[in-house]
């Protein structure tokens, strides 16, 4: 992988301590909760099946509710981040305003205890407003990553926060399995907790990085109106992109990318319950699984992304998530042709155990690599403005992907439309081609020199 130097008379970015580095990452390990429980496992399944339930229409009306509500969330970042990630680098406001979308998560899931099975609405506009607070912090928390230390370190510290992050999952889920049980309505009782529970644990774990990560940066003093501000910035950036080539064609990519990605989380345990059709067991097994193997791509492909370049690392790991869309989609015809062909007795739900390895892999470490090279692509002083511009092709894509498959699944069911993730990275892979790594950082580094910051003179 190729470093920037520093220029002469600057300083290269200073390695935060192992504390703030873990306080950072705690972040990940706490807002889990929420998108596992919440998004990809329990309560999708549980709006879905219970609280909409089948209605004649074999799910289709209960998966397209559940992704307007996920992609008009996904809008209001859209809308929001870049504007906000302006104000929070003009102010050095990043901290504050993590806090305030950590609280607002917090809030808005523990009241999801009360959508009961027919309160379609109520469960509507909890989960657009919990969801819009959860990405925002999403953004938010990836701003502090260019201040953690230099380029060749991102991928480690970046996947160290997504590796930590599914060990929170996994320390949830845990918790979910055990003494809450299924999300079925003869259960409904018990697993309507699920958002308290994940309120909890984002509000109690989360505590850390509060404590420990610095906010750096110098505020500017306050000549204008903030949403003059924000504005400003935003269509200054907007103007200077063309001198960050790298970074926006990137973005491109991602935001095709992460609508595969946000199709998986949103649909995947969907998929099993309403296709697959597993039993409570493969289902439990399948969250430690995704949960252990993602840990591992994050942790893993982190390191190696420092060694062979993020930007190689990132392609592979789009590789890898066409592989495992093909499998999900062909599960239950392999099965029945294994069976045949060689006299098993094996049941879909047992191969798709072995296709979740595969999944988790992919999930974890294309996570990871995304959120490193952004970072490696951004100038310290514009970091939370850069990670909202990340937000924003990630939210884009989530609007994008979830409506498109929302509406796909309801002409052609689910199996058939979970096709289009493998035609969504394929896409992403082709525009990557065209992002040059070195030319990237570099970009950032003379923006630095430009602007008589260094690498180190945001801080």
């Amino acid at each position: 992988m190729s470093v920037v130097p520093a220029a002469a008379g600057t300083s290269p970015r200073q390695r935060a301590t192992r504390r703030e580095i873990f306080g950072w990452a705690m972040f990940d390990f706490a807002n889990q909760a929420y998108t596992l429980l919440i998004i990809t496992v329990v309560f999708g399944e549980l709006f879905t099946t219970v609280i909409v339930g089948d209605r004649g229409d074999d799910y289709r009306l209960a998966n397209l509710l559940w992704s307007l509500a996920l992609a008009v969330s996904y809008l209001l970042v859209v809308v929001t981040g870049p504007l906000c990630g302006a104000v929070m680098d003009y102010q050095a406001a990043k901290k504050r305003f993590l806090f305030a979308s950590y609280l607002a998560t917090v809030a808005t899931t523990a009241m999801l205890y009360f959508v009961a099975p027919g309160y379609v609405v109520l469960g509507l506009l909890l989960i657009v407003v919990s969801n819009y607070a959860y990405s925002m912090g999403e953004s938010f928390i990836a701003a502090f990553l260019p201040d953690l230390g230099p380029p060749q370190d991102l991928g480690k510290i970046s996947g160290f926060g997504w590796a930590l992050g599914y060990v929170g999952g996994l320390f949830a889920a845990g918790f979910t399995l055990v003494v809450l049980g299924e999300a079925t309505a003869d259960n409904f009782e018990r697993i309507r907790w699920v958002g308290p529970f994940a309120a909890g644990f984002f509000l109690v774990t989360a505590i850390p990085t509060f404590l420990w990560v610095k906010e750096r940066g110098t505020p500017q003093p306050p000549g204008m109106p903030y949403h003059r501000i924000a504005w400003e910035r935003v269509s200054t950036t907007l103007h200077e992109l063309r001198r960050f080539r790298d970074l926006g064609t990137f973005l491109v990519s991602l935001l095709f990318s992460m609508a595969g990605v946000y199709i998986i989380i949103a649909f995947a345990f969907i998929y099993g319950a309403q296709v697959i059709g597993w039993d409570e067991s493969i289902r439990n097994i399948m969250f430690i699984i995704v949960q252990i193997t993602a840990a591992v791509g994050a942790l893993g492909f982190g390191f190696i992304q420092d060694r062979i370049g993020t930007r190689v690392t990132y392609i592979f790991t789009l590789v890898l998530w066409v592989a495992a869309i093909f499998a999900i989609w062909a599960t239950p015809e392999v099965t029945a042709f294994l069976n045949a062909s060689l006299g098993l007795g094996w049941e879909a739900q047992h191969l798709f155990l072995f296709v979740g390895c595969l999944a988790g892999l992919s999930l974890g470490s294309s996570q990871s690599a995304s959120r490193a090279l952004v970072g490696l692509f951004s100038p310290t002083r514009k970091a939370a403005e850069f990670f909202g511009f990340w937000g924003l092709a990630n939210k884009l894509a989530g609007v994008f992907g979830i409506i498109a498959l929302g509406l796909l699944q309801s002409v052609v069911g689910l199996q058939a439309s979970i096709l289009l993730c493998a035609g969504l990275f394929i896409v992403a892979i082709l525009i990557c081609l065209l992002v040059n790594q070195a030319r990237g950082q570099r970009a950032a580094h003379d923006w630095e020199v430009r602007n008589g910051l260094g690498q180190g003179g945001a801080h």
